[in-house]
């Protein structure tokens, strides 16, 4: 893996050599700097190496990522320089035309910090479908059909037999039918959930799910995961708390909290996820022996955390696309 990423490294300083014009520039911005570049995709390999090789990946694909940049930036001058035309004299005496910059959303930026923090812990990222049905929403995650949870005053149905996810547990039933342990994996996503909206609830937010399975897998894995998840996110000065609960696919179960600080200044324990020891009768649906393997599995509300780390008071601020609002992350 190290050597293909220095072989990516090497192929796209070959390539800055040989372009000369702007087009071709852009087009190497896509195929090694854009969102799923080479370059870019070197970081999400790195939680795939050895423990003891992640640290040596991680300083080289930094290194790679930071020169390409400085060489693809350097160029991009000497570029614009260049091809630039004559036109009309700027007046200087006049007022400035103030550019608008695009940028991330604050909820998307959250996201990408997440995954960047659970790359270096190892974890590989999965995806699912928003439009799930019952054997992956409830009936693989020890929901049985009388529970309250599958009402249909609390999901969103598209039929008798489909519905919108209400959690991204679903993935994790997916890649447990389609893998076995070891399992290590993340997965954020949208779920949705007729929830009344207010200050700290809506009917479509964000969760980031966490699964790890293997054998001899306990709650002291569990709990120094979130720990170290929260200090790395918030910092190390974080408070926060387990408080026992119960989920129908992980027992024991609890809830996670965060201490809070309202916009009056008040501190309050604020519920942001939900986690446990893997129930065994979801390895059983899966065809995972419950006798020979453990697991644990969390499942955070990236919105709340976004609220926490940013000191934002209201839910709603983040979906109605106030500029004032967003310009400030």
């Amino acid at each position: 893996m190290l050597d293909k990423f220095q072989q990516i490294g090497d192929k796209a300083r070959q390539a800055l050599k040989n372009i000369s014009n702007s087009e071709e520039l852009e087009q190497f911005r896509i195929k090694y700097l854009g969102r799923k570049g080479d370059i870019t995709g070197m970081l999400s390999q790195i939680g795939k190496l050895a423990p003891e090789q992640r640290k040596e990946g991680g300083q080289l694909a930094n290194k790679i990522k930071k020169e390409i940049t400085a060489s693809f930036e350097e160029l991009k001058k000497t570029l614009g320089t260049t091809t630039k035309k004559a036109g009309p004299q700027i007046d200087v005496t006049l007022p400035g035309i103030p550019v608008e910059r695009g940028k991330q959303h604050v909820i998307t930026q959250t996201i990408t910090s997440l995954l960047e923090i659970f790359g270096r812990m190892g974890f590989d990222v999965a995806y699912g479908p928003e439009v799930e049905d019952e054997w992956h929403n409830f009936i693989g995650l020890n929901i049985p059909p009388d529970h309250p949870a599958r009402a249909p005053e609390d999901n969103f149905y598209v039929d008798d037999q489909r519905l919108l996810r209400s959690q991204t547990s679903t993935i994790q039933i997916r890649v447990m039918e389609k893998e076995k342990p070891p399992i290590r994996i993340v997965a954020p996503g949208r779920v949705y959930r007729p929830d009344t909206v207010d200050a700290t609830h809506m009917y479509m937010f964000h969760q980031i799910e966490a699964l790890v399975v293997d054998e001899g897998i306990t709650m002291v894995d569990l709990k120094t995961s979130v720990d170290q998840f929260i200090h790395a996110f918030f910092g190390a000065n974080t408070k926060w708390r387990f408080r026992p609960s119960f989920f129908p696919f992980t027992e024991p179960s609890c809830e996670i909290d965060l201490l809070w600080v309202d916009k009056n200044g008040n501190e309050e324990w604020m519920e942001v996820g939900g986690c446990g020891m893997v129930d065994p009768n979801v390895f059983d649906a899966v065809g995972i022996d419950s006798e020979k393997y453990t697991g644990w599995a969390f499942g955070f509300g990236i919105e709340r955390l976004a609220m926490r780390k940013y000191g934002i008071t209201d839910i709603r601020l983040l979906f109605e696309n106030d500029l004032r609002f967003l310009d400030q992350f």
